[in-house]
């Protein structure tokens, strides 16, 4: 009997959503809280959500870690950090010929936006400026693959100079719940990442922003990190899952198990249901459950290599794509509607 009430009640949700009602953070966290005998159920629920509000064309990115290593941030996660001692590699900006040819090659493999990835607090010297300029710059001459970047914590000033050196979509993770986040991060506060996320948006650039699960974080700080999401009216989400780095505050941190990561996306799928969720960061924790992503209500994947870890191999996912029948969003950012951040 319970069993049916449970069921009866995801399909209420569901059909509310389809609807143009909403789900709930009470709902989110009974949801993402199931028993894992009930992912299917769920599952089903999220695609058919993925289905009406995206539709089955997938959206695919790529990025180019292009300064790495001593990053003044303290982020507990990250390798990069100069906080902690791990094996990270350590180079300033690469050349923008090396730029262009990761970017042509990124463009051959169907991607539509390609992200530019710096260490550190923002743009701070006019020396940084110049060089993010130079990049953008080709990226335009080369290819009409889209120019995103993710730089860091931006002042109104910085965000308004990138837009007008050519960038076109900026990428700021929140990384966690705000209730979580002192666990995560102590050289910038949780206001300046919505902070950065509403300068972007007020000069006029495509926002991305999401976080990473399983740094420690109950599951009702993964449903209040989903919740604020919502509320600031973030457009792109990538969802990231910790691969935890030697050397590392969390690198003991045991990694999701593949059900919890399905219940994840499909939980946030159901509390943002039109938003470009894809799946990035950590997704090798599925092993031979990957293509499951997308029946669990994902509509974007990050190809190629993260940061300072290796990713799948690009044909395997092309091939993964193909046998789905599913069909890589072949256009540029160009043709998108640019969507106001409301403050949280």
């Amino acid at each position: 009997m319970v069993q049916n009430e449970t069921y009866n009640r995801i399909d209420e949700i569901t059909q509310r959503i389809v609807s143009g009602g909403e789900m709930s953070a009470d709902e989110g966290r009974w949801m993402i809280a199931l028993d894992h005998d009930y992912l299917p159920w769920v599952m089903a629920g999220a695609d058919r959500l993925r289905r009406t509000f995206r539709g089955d064309e997938i959206e695919s990115c790529a990025i180019s870690n292009v300064r790495s290593g001593n990053c003044s941030e303290d982020c507990s996660f990250c390798s990069q950090s100069a906080h902690h001692k791990t094996e990270a590699p350590v180079y300033d900006y690469i050349s923008s010929d090396e730029l262009k040819a990761q970017a042509l090659r990124a463009r051959k493999w169907g991607v539509s936006d390609f992200g530019i990835v710096s260490k550190g607090w923002g743009v701070r010297s006019e020396k940084e400026q110049q060089q993010l300029t130079e990049y953008f710059e080709t990226l335009s001459e080369e290819s009409d693959i889209g120019r995103c970047a993710s730089l860091g914590v931006l002042t109104r000033e910085s965000a308004v100079k990138l837009k007008e050196a050519g960038l076109e979509n900026y990428h700021h993770n929140l990384e966690a719940a705000e209730s979580f986040f002192d666990n995560v991060c102590s050289t910038h506060s949780y206001q300046e990442n919505i902070d950065t996320i509403k300068h972007a948006a007020d000069a006029g650039l495509r926002v991305c922003a999401g976080g990473i699960l399983g740094m420690g974080e109950s599951l009702n700080q993964r449903i209040e990190l989903a919740d604020t999401l919502r509320k600031i009216g973030v457009e792109s989400v990538p969802m990231n899952f910790l691969s935890p780095a030697e050397g590392t505050p969390m690198q003991d941190i045991p990694a999701l198990q593949p059900y919890e990561i399905l219940l994840s996306i499909a939980t946030y799928r159901y509390m943002l249901p039109k938003a470009e969720i894809r799946i990035a960061g950590g997704r090798q924790h599925l092993r031979d459950m990957q293509s499951m992503i997308f029946f669990a209500g994902a509509s974007g994947i990050m190809v190629g290599d993260y940061l300072t870890t290796s990713g799948r191999s690009v044909d395997d996912d092309l091939r993964m794509l193909a046998d789905l029948k599913l069909t890589i969003r072949g256009d540029t950012q160009k043709t998108r509607k640019v969507i106001p951040i409301s403050a949280a």
